[in-house]
């Protein structure tokens, strides 16, 4: 699996940054790192992003090969407004540079019997569709809509980027949580609603989209039908990657700077507070605030020393319940497939089993449902004339399934090209140009998520808000976390949401250069 990098991003003006301004180090530049370097640039700090692999991005990384271009990650977008803010933050406008496209349907959903559904934004078109499914279930969808707008309101719009440093910030949502009915899981509160058993499945497996089994998680996540509904399911012309290119140039323009093929060993520390990085090369690069938006699991167990934690420990940490990983396999075809939309999602004969078998038995098992993205139904030039980019996308239990990934991948591989060639692909293994795989070992080895969890730390009732690692550490003075892994979330919104958090949690960069906090703050030389 050779890597292909992103062309480079760093075409933008460079701004100078003073060189004494406070020094912000940002861990990782996926969605919530990049986002987060923004905010710390617009608020006074000069930044330096820092990431392990050789093309920004993360998770959101792009590979290119044979012509065709296969976003490795995140591709529904929503919530646009908070990539908006920005560029607004720069002084830009999103929209000079970045094309993003509504797609219609959001989803078209295909039951293991053929039915399909096709899942929008439309009110009315919603309505006609489930009437067809499910003619007794109309009511209770616009029930189920009306709960969902509720949930987003709270949830969402006044928590979403609301810090929860003590227990006591718990404590004033508490009531609000009850009375929308948090204690429930998504899928239970659709069932509260609606009784088809296929209009619950398309009611509940957004939830998979941000690492949440419906049967367990928090029903504050059905939210997303609402956040769906209100402001549409997008895809940026170029393919996600654009907007790291777009985020990378905003913070070369502000003076800050990403640098890649730079792997952190380890957070330093000094009297409780963390002090900067030391690279794997060895060398240290000091800084006033350190934020990672590396897997927060992976931030507490092997960035940060033992003796420097209380809450996040080592046996804490291996007793935290994880998300699903992934199986992705990337492919290119020598045709086109005009049926095939956007995004579609193949279901399988199971839905609950299925999804005990991968989150609670950790059993890689024989049957599977699918995810599959064709961005050239948008963009055509994400592949060569007369051709398609695809991916599949199969959930899959995490690491401590045991799976031997190094056997299994061609396996598991073939028996979706089997299934896709049956269903949405016809003659798909004579199609076929360019190929490649990625599986939990990558997550893992390459994106350094601990077990290989796709998405961080399972969104449980008791893993979400205060009880998930905080945007501002519990264990360190002057480390912050965004990304999946703290709150509120893992999906494009709930990342790019964690770095609005630092918002309230970060010191401006003017009060860092009070005199009397000189002494503790200020940066030691590189090398030091």
């Amino acid at each position: 699996m050779g890597l292909m990098s992103m062309e480079p991003a760093s075409t933008a003006e460079h701004r100078p940054t003073p060189a004494h301004l406070p020094h912000a180090i940002v861990i990782g530049s996926g969605f919530g790192g990049l986002a987060a370097a923004v905010r710390l640039g617009a608020r006074g700090y000069r930044v330096t992003v820092l990431e392990k692999l050789d093309a920004p991005g993360g998770r959101a990384y792009v590979y290119k090969q044979d012509g065709f271009t296969f976003d490795a990650g995140p591709t529904v977008i929503t919530a646009p407004f908070l990539l908006e803010e920005l560029w607004a933050l720069c002084g830009k406008r999103f929209a000079d540079d970045i094309d993003l496209r509504p797609v219609a349907p959001f989803y078209r959903i295909r039951f293991d019997d053929g039915t399909v559904f096709d899942y929008s934004g439309d009110a009315e078109a919603m309505r006609r569709e489930v009437a067809r499914l499910a003619p007794g279930d109309v009511a209770g969808y616009e029930r189920f809509l009306a709960a969902s707008e509720a949930i987003y309101k709270v949830g969402f719009e006044q928590l979403g980027h609301v810090p929860f440093n003590t227990w006591g910030d718990m404590l004033k949502v508490l009531p609000a949580l009850l009375k929308l009915e948090g204690y429930r899981t998504v899928y239970s509160l659709a069932c509260k609603h609606v009784q088809d058993a296929r209009l619950r499945v398309v009611l509940t497996f957004q939830s998979l989209l941000v690492g949440g089994n419906p049967f367990a998680t928090t029903s504050v996540y059905c939210l997303i039908a609402f956040l769906e509904r209100r402001w549409g399911v997008h895809f940026a012309m170029g393919g996600t990657g654009s907007l790291v290119s777009g985020l990378v140039k905003l913070i070369e323009g502000q003076g800050g700077s990403v640098r890649c093929n730079q792997a952190v060993r380890e957070i330093t520390v000094e009297r409780g507070r963390a002090t900067g990085v030391r690279l794997a090369s060895g060398q240290h690069l000091a800084a006033d605030v350190v934020v990672s938006n590396a897997d927060s699991a992976t931030t507490y167990r092997h960035l940060i020393a033992p003796e420097h934690r209380k809450r996040w420990t080592d046996a804490k940490i291996e007793r935290a319940r994880y998300s699903m990983s992934l199986f992705v396999w990337y492919f290119g075809t020598r045709r086109q497939y005009p049926d095939v939309a956007h995004h579609t999602i193949a279901l399988g004969p199971r839905y609950e089993g299925l999804l005990t078998d991968i989150f609670e038995r950790k059993l890689l098992a024989n049957d599977f449902s699918m995810y599959l993205h064709r961005p050239t139904a948008t963009d055509p030039a994400l592949a060569p004339p007369g051709c398609d980019t695809f991916y599949v996308l199969s959930p899959v239990p995490h690491l401590q399934s045991g799976t031997d990934w190094t056997v299994e991948a061609e396996r598991y591989c073939q028996k979706i090209a089997e299934r896709l060639e049956q269903t949405l692909l016809p003659g798909l293994p004579n199609e076929i140009v360019t190929s490649r795989l990625l599986t939990p070992l990558d997550f893992q080895d390459r994106l350094s998520s601990f077990r290989g969890a796709a998405f961080g730390l399972e969104p449980v009732l008791t893993q979400s808000a205060w009880f998930r690692p905080h945007n501002r550490s519990e264990e360190l003075e002057g480390l912050y976390l965004v990304g999946a892994g703290t709150h509120p979330g893992a999906g494009l919104p709930g990342v790019l949401s964690s770095a609005k958090v630092l918002d309230t949690v970060v010191p401006h960069g003017d009060s860092l250069r009070r005199p009397d906090l000189l002494p503790a703050l200020t940066p030691r030389p590189l090398g030091a």
